[in-house]
């Protein structure tokens, strides 16, 4: 018997637009100091859920409101968590980037994290779960999650 597991997806959502939101505002503003708290709201969600500022948002202030309603699907939670922790990772490295006077290198890599979180957002496509569980089916200790099949 497997244990049912659900993640809400307008959560998920709320998380894109916000991360989108705010790197294509750091980069309109030139502001690397925007972009360092996005990659740190974006570290600390992945290490630690309940502390996620954007979830806090999406569960304290717009799911209460009414502006935006559940959509809990049968999910593997970890595949988002890595997705959130690898793009964290890449916007921290455009912000070391950019500190280094690599303008081009590091609004590149906002850019990229701009992009494949748009495409989730918008396409429901996800490069960080992709990544997830290739890492699975080859075996690599710690992505111990299988993608969850339809029930038919």
């Amino acid at each position: 018997m497997s244990i049912e597991r659900r993640v809400d997806h307008s959560a998920l959502r709320t998380n894109q637009a916000l991360t989108i939101s705010l790197l294509a505002l750091a980069f309109v503003l030139n502001a690397p100091s925007l972009a360092a708290l996005v990659a740190a709201i974006m570290l600390i969600s992945a290490i630690y859920p309940p502390a996620g500022l954007f979830t806090r948002v999406y569960r304290h202030l717009l799911k209460p409101a009414g502006v935006l309603k559940p959509n809990v699907i049968e999910d593997n939670p970890e595949p988002h968590r890595f997705a959130q922790g690898f793009g964290g990772t890449v916007v921290a490295l455009s912000v070391i980037a950019l500190l280094a006077g690599s303008q081009i290198v590091g609004w590149a890599l906002v850019g990229l994290v701009i992009v494949l979180a748009s495409l989730n957002l918008f396409a429901g496509w996800c490069a960080g779960c992709m990544m997830y569980y290739w890492l699975n089916r080859l075996g690599v200790p710690g992505f111990n999650r299988s993608r969850i099949e339809a029930q038919r």
